[in-house]
């Protein structure tokens, strides 16, 4: 036999690559093999019929806390891969220098899915919980160690992808932007890594002090906010440090969460123009039920708020691999890992609630409809029934 699996007759929709149309797709040694209209039956051990969905590359989640166990705010990344497609999560700083190990190895070992991470700048990650134990993890400067987070980097190049700050007075209080200078520092010593800058609900600092020291490729994630820091003026305009990141190539993650999505100020910034290069989740102890859920579903809302379809695959499959510069998943392509995502939109009433309870009457929603992992076939992946955005 030539192919391990083969999905047949599906929408194939793989931004990376261009392809979007009924296509056939080959896996082979836990890899693609190839994509093409017509591949036989006989040469794969295993068929499965994908008529009536669309083959995607499996879905990648920029911004998730899957440390499951290790920190207070984590979640099972493989309940979450199950109800969204998802085959990469990627932890945006639940694991600083000194636990990440816990993460990259260990967590990994006990997963199915690829577990990718952002290091946090504070040497214990994210050790607090502002809903019991509230503490700024990025306000004492003995814990911002950059030569830990440089060594990290190189020790793990290919599961640390980045490093992590969030920035805002919950965060890092009195110290402002300081953390975040910090964070930039130890890329450049480490090869100019990417550094994901969350933007805090509170001042200090302000928004502009976040923006303004973000370079080409660094990442902003909450970019739609509706906190004191929203990026949108009084006048319901954008402020110009977002149009100012924007041209200079900072990626604008989602990055959904239990306060940072608010429905109105999507709209207005889409209506703008300002539609987000990365869609991710922001999923964790307190959005996991709710309101963001999963990556399928922020993406459902985007898809109901009017952004293209395919636009919606590409900023959960191959955007977040160029932010993460990775060539090898968030793709169809021959040679890439063999991941896959089936979807259908599943018409329908539903109810989407952003972070703040603004609620979104919609008729559709993306489900799961089988997953692809390493060249298998994984999971069915059924949803839920539609209750509650879910």
């Amino acid at each position: 036999m030539t192919y391990d699996l083969l999905l047949k007759g599906g929408h194939v929709i793989d931004p990376a690559t261009g392809r979007d149309g009924v296509l056939d797709v080959a896996f082979a040694g836990g890899k693609v093999a190839a994509v093409a209209e017509r591949i036989s039956e006989a040469d794969a051990r295993e068929v499965r019929q994908a008529g009536g969905f669309y083959v995607v590359p499996g879905l990648i989640d920029l911004h998730t806390h899957v440390y499951w166990g290790g920190t207070v705010y984590g979640v099972d990344p493989d309940k979450l891969a199950r109800a969204s497609g998802m085959t990469t999560a990627v932890d945006a700083g639940s694991a600083g220098a000194a636990n990440i190990r816990g993460l990259v190895d260990l967590q990994q070992s006990r997963t199915d899915i690829r577990l990718l991470a952002f290091v946090n700048l504070t040497f214990p990650g994210i050790y607090g919980d502002l809903r019991a134990v509230a503490v700024a993890e990025a306000d004492d400067l003995r814990l911002l160690n950059v030569p830990h987070v440089v060594r990290t980097l190189k020790t793990w190049p290919d599961q640390v992808v980045g490093i992590k700050i969030r920035v805002g007075r919950s965060s890092t209080g009195a110290l402002g932007a300081m953390p975040l200078h910090l964070a930039i520092s130890a890329s450049e010593q480490a090869g100019n890594a990417p550094v994901m800058a969350h933007i805090g609900a509170d001042m200090p600092p302000r928004l502009e002090e976040i923006m303004d020291p973000l370079r080409q490729g660094d990442i902003v994630t909450h970019c739609y906010t509706p906190k004191m820091n929203k990026p949108l003026t009084t006048k319901g305009q954008l402020r110009d440090c977002m149009v100012a990141g924007r041209e200079r190539g900072v990626i604008m993650d989602v990055g959904h969460g239990a306060g940072s999505f608010g429905f109105d100020v999507c709209r207005a910034m889409l209506e703008l123009g300002f539609a987000p290069d990365v869609i991710s989740s922001d999923v964790h102890l307190y959005s996991a039920d709710g309101p963001a859920y999963d990556v399928l579903v922020t993406m459902s809302k985007f898809l109901c708020l009017g952004l293209p379809l395919a636009d919606v695959i590409r900023a959960a499959t191959s955007a977040p691999a160029a932010a993460m510069r990775r060539t090898d998943i968030g793709t169809l392509k021959p040679g890439a890992a063999g991941d896959a995502a089936l979807l259908e939109i599943r018409k329908g009433p539903v109810a989407y609630v952003d972070a703040i309870g603004g609620e979104m009457k919609a008729d559709k929603r993306l489900v799961p409809r089988g997953i692809v992992l390493g060249g298998k076939w994984w999971s069915d992946g059924m949803a839920p029934t539609l209750n509650g955005g879910r």
